[in-house]
């Protein structure tokens, strides 16, 4: 069942083109990775799926519901948590959570317990006191104690520590196993590698690329790595075969998947004595986007 789909959503600020044709579609118990540098277009997205901007072109559904006119009603299924999060500075984090908890309509004390202990935070400190992190800590608390059929997280992990983050993909698998749909924006793509089912990269406004994972990475071929009793100075010269660099003793190079086989023929005849194969990295795939581009990737929060 499709929860939230884009068709051609293009969103223009006077002659600008802030979206430019973005299609997307996050399933039922889906965790879909939405991923691209500052000014990608990701925020952008997130503002007309939340009915906050208007699209100048295209649809963008939610539940079946239009984004824009029926948003009241999307909002009531709906948690959502910014990348950059401003709380009021006089009350107290616990306050801000119940704040949130009771504007939902909902009584979540015990979730809201629990995810206070898991996120290690002192709720009776007032909001001008914590750092960017615990601010984050009280926007996530506040939008997972609810009971959401979809969360929408734009750079949730944002000034979050190492085991934190942990703390957070593990209650992102979680709401996967309790059927629920999440649409991660993120920069940090050794997590998004590690929680979603399916990815966007968006650059400049469009789409580039998306898929599963498998999908991706078969399209970026086969990372090798190989040392032989004999140099093979022909190597630059065989199909399928990019990215040569000297690793040590061995050779490091991607494979085209189609043309894996006759390059492991044609290596074998100099001697194999080590072999490593691995599929590449959703950074690899990313990276290889950008400088295709000319574009270099600033992988550091993202607009």
């Amino acid at each position: 069942m499709t929860i939230l789909k884009t068709v051609g959503l293009t969103k223009k600020f006077g002659d600008f083109a802030a979206l430019d044709g973005v299609d997307i579609e996050v399933e039922q118990g889906e965790v879909y990775g939405f991923i691209g540098p500052n000014g990608s277009g990701k925020s952008t997205t997130i503002r007309v799926l939340l009915g906050i901007l208007k699209a100048t072109e295209g649809e963008a559904t939610v539940f079946g519901k239009d984004a824009w006119k029926e948003a009241v009603d999307i909002h009531k299924r709906v948690a959502y948590v910014p990348g950059d999060v401003d709380l009021w500075p006089n009350l107290t984090g616990g306050e801000v959570i119940d704040l949130f908890i009771k504007l939902r309509g909902g009584n979540s004390k015990n979730r809201r317990d629990e995810l206070i202990q898991r996120f290690d935070l002192d709720p009776a400190k007032k909001c001008r006191t914590y750092s960017k992190g615990n601010r984050q800590k009280v926007a996530l608390i506040a939008a997972l104690s609810t009971d959401a059929d979809l969360y929408i997280l734009d750079e949730p992990t944002s000034g979050l520590d190492p085991l934190m983050e942990r703390i957070f993909q593990e209650w992102v698998m979680e709401a996967k196993a309790a059927g629920k749909s999440i649409l991660l924006s993120s920069h940090i793509l050794s997590e998004v590698e590690k929680l979603c089912d399916k990815v966007a990269i968006i650059r400049q406004g469009k789409i580039i690329e998306k898929g599963t994972l498998k999908e991706l990475q078969h399209l970026t071929g086969t990372i090798v790595l190989v040392e032989t009793k004999e140099p093979m100075p022909e190597l630059a010269g065989v199909k399928g075969v990019r990215g040569i660099e000297q690793k040590g003793e061995a050779l490091s190079f991607q494979v085209d998947q189609e043309e894996l086989d006759n390059v492991i023929r044609y290596v074998s005849g100099f001697g194999i004595l080590r072999l490593e194969s691995s599929p590449p990295t959703l950074e690899e795939l990313f990276i290889r986007h950008y400088e295709a581009s000319g574009t270099r990737a600033e992988t550091g929060g993202g607009r």
